[in-house]
């Protein structure tokens, strides 16, 4: 790496932001390609009441692309010169181009579950039971809707539920209702449940899991939860939270470059943190 007054950066905000392993993928990907004279990615704690200032040094530095983590993906709109359909359906930003200080905001999450599930199988016509419904659930939601599957969310408070599923034009059902998920092809977990240090929790009771499911839970810290342990045990196929984070850093790589994402290194260096 040869630092230069024409090198480029790019950053992860958030709050708190030392736990990211952004920097590492990133940087990792920029050294496969023989590109890190060219780009250096850092991370910066921003919090909630700074975020607006954030925002003006991204336009004053010309930071070239800004990854966006807890707790800024909502909030952060507002400072924003335009935002994608996508991200608009979504309600959330997770990824900022600067084009000569016009702040564009887009979501590569969601792209990221389509691309993690379909090196197993097709969404469309599947059933899915999404757990949970924040901002993970809003994500997993516009990509199964845009690949035609059929979605209930199950949420601990049903008017969250009901609501999210008539603006998705999707079902919805209660966590007491629990035994419905056995009548899914693939369950996705967009809840907190089993993140790190609560890794001895799983949002959904093993004896509703069999080997027909595909479990696929968004936590890739601890890299391998309650969930999908449980579910291996019951013979389904599990894909863990580390290829969502994979894909969607592989997708804001190449928008932040112009250069194809290398995924085996940066696969590898998330295998050796995680």
């Amino acid at each position: 790496m040869k630092i230069t007054a024409k090198t480029k950066f790019c950053m992860v905000i958030g709050d708190p932001i030392e736990h990211s392993l952004s920097p590492v993928m990133h940087n990792v990907g920029y050294k496969a390609l023989r590109i890190d004279n060219d780009f250096v990615y850092i991370a910066a704690h921003v919090k909630p009441a700074d975020l607006s200032q954030a925002v003006q040094g991204f336009r004053a530095l010309q930071i070239k692309g800004v990854s966006v983590t807890l707790p800024h993906k909502t909030t952060i709109m507002q400072y924003l010169d335009t935002i994608d359909d996508a991200a608009q359906k979504i309600g959330a930003v997770n990824t900022i181009i600067n084009d000569k200080g016009k702040l564009k905001g887009l979501n590569t999450d969601w792209t990221a579950i389509i691309t993690s599930l379909e090196k197993i199988t097709k969404l469309s016509g599947k059933n899915i039971a999404l757990l949970g419904a924040g901002g993970v659930a809003r994500g997993a939601l516009y990509a199964f809707t845009q690949n035609d599957g059929k979605v209930t969310i199950f949420n601990r408070t049903i008017d969250v539920a009901k609501k999210l599923a008539e603006e998705f034009g999707c079902k919805y059902a209660s966590l007491n209702d629990l035994e419905k998920v056995a009548d899914s092809e693939i369950i996705f977990n967009a809840t907190s449940v089993g993140l790190h240090p609560n890794t001895n929790q799983t949002p959904l009771p093993n004896k509703y899991i069999t080997k027909k499911h595909i479990v696929f839970d968004a936590i890739y810290s601890p890299y391998e939860t309650r969930l999908l342990r449980e579910a291996k045990r019951q013979g389904a196929t599990v894909i863990h939270g580390m290829e969502m984070f994979l894909y969607q850093g592989m997708a804001q790589f190449e928008l932040y470059t112009n250069h194809i994402a290398p995924e085996e290194a940066m696969r590898k260096v998330l295998q050796q943190y995680v």
